[in-house]
């Protein structure tokens, strides 16, 4: 019982205890890896597994050999894709019946106006959602569900969720690679992934706000 636990508490906090896990158990950390990826993006039960730290980590290791790069990125890359559309497709299929249901206690809690104004952002904005939403805890997790509820086009999704895990994958772990072993950027990784995601939205707000500005001083 004290090995199983032992076990499940690595891979809850296996971005800390990589090292320690691939002495263990070898290859099988391709595999761990993949499920947690996969999980984290593609059940909306499980926002709390390390996302950006744990392709961080990857990468260092795989600069000292630990781990293969190539095979690496691969394993990450498809399983960011495939768990991204595997929460889109279970948002499609259950959003839309949750939102049409008549149960008189879900309706207390059920805005159908609020999911059309959601549908019309994703259809406008949904790509830069998908993409941006790979560097932020938690709301990488639920926003390929959101998509999926809001019916955003499939095609579309498609599109920006590959670019999406390629910008994710490739950035993370080859900022592993080459400079996982510096102390200062391994210790505040998430500041620096965050400070890169303000970089970028910061702008949109503010092109987005102008242009709301602009069109309620017209009207």
């Amino acid at each position: 019982m004290d090995t199983l636990l032992q076990f499940l508490g690595m891979i809850l906090h296996i971005d800390k205890s990589l090292g320690v896990f691939i002495q263990h158990y070898g290859a099988w950390v391709y595999a761990v890896l993949f499920l947690i990826v996969f999980c984290e993006t593609g059940l909306v039960v499980f926002p709390f597994l390390p996302g950006d730290s744990l392709l961080f980590i990857g990468g260092a290791f795989a600069a000292s050999h630990a781990m293969d790069l190539s095979a690496l990125i691969v394993l990450l890359l498809v399983a960011a894709v495939l768990g991204n559309t595997v929460n889109y497709l279970i948002g499609r299929a259950i959003g839309p019946k949750v939102f049409d249901t008549n149960i008189p206690v879900l309706e207390r809690f059920l805005d159908r106006a609020a999911l059309q104004k959601t549908h019309n952002f994703y259809e406008h904005h949904g790509g830069k959602t998908i993409v941006i939403a790979r560097f932020v805890p938690v709301v990488r997790t639920f926003a390929p569900f959101v998509a999926g509820a809001s019916s955003m086009n499939h095609t579309r999704f498609q599109f920006f969720n590959i670019l999406g895990a390629l910008v994710w994958v490739l950035l993370l772990v080859l900022l592993g690679y080459f400079f996982g072993n510096i102390p200062f950027i391994r210790q505040y990784l998430n500041v620096i992934v965050l400070v890169g995601i303000g970089a970028a939205v910061v702008p949109i707000a503010l092109g987005a706000l102008w242009k709301l500005t602009r069109r309620r001083s017209k009207a």
